[in-house]
C-alpha cells in the first residue's frame, strides 16, 4: 500500500478532544502529521524515520507557513481525514515527512506511531501513541 492522500479540503475536526493551536516552523498543510520542534517551539512535518521527529503532537485542520499560527487537531479528537481508509487497518506515521500510511509499510529501523485505526467511514479517532522507545523490528 501507499501513503494515503487527505483532500485538504475536506479535513476537519468533528469531535472528541478540542483543536488546538501553535507557531508553524515549516509549510503545513491538513493532513500534515506533526510533531512539535522543542529547540524552536514551533510545528514541523513528523517523520517515521527519526526518533524525536516521531512524536507526533497531532494532525492539521488548516495551512500555514512557517512562522504563523497553526491549527491542529490532538490525540483524542475525532477528524474527518479527508481520505478513504480500511476498516480495522491501523495507520502509522509514514518514512514521508507528514504524510501517514498503513501499519504494513514500516520495517526495520522505523520509529512507529499509531495515527488512528481505519473505521467505516473517513471518520477517525485519533491515538498518536508512539509504540517503542526503540526501532521498530
Amino acid at each position: 500500500m501507499a501513503d494515503i492522500s487527505p483532500s485538504a479540503s475536506t479535513v476537519t475536526w468533528t469531535a472528541g478532544n478540542r483543536w488546538t493551536q501553535g507557531m508553524a516552523g515549516a509549510t503545513i498543510v491538513p493532513g500534515n502529521v506533526l510533531y512539535l520542534d522543542s529547540t524552536t517551539n514551533t510545528l514541523k512535518l513528523a517523520d517515521g524515520d527519526l526518533d524525536t521527529e516521531s512524536i507526533v503532537v497531532g494532525i492539521a485542520l488548516d495551512s500555514a507557513i512557517s512562522g504563523r499560527v497553526c491549527t491542529y487537531a490532538p490525540p483524542g479528537a475525532v477528524i474527518n481525514i479527508g481520505a478513504t481508509v480500511t476498516l480495522g487497518t491501523i495507520y502509522v506515521l509514514s518514512l514521508t515527512a507528514g504524510a501517514i500510511c498503513p501499519w504494513a509499510d514500516i520495517g526495520t529501523g522505523d520509529y512507529p506511531n499509531v495515527l488512528f485505526i481505519g473505521a467505516t467511514s473517513n471518520l477517525v479517532e485519533l491515538i498518536c501513541k508512539k509504540q517503542y522507545a526503540g526501532v521498530h523490528a
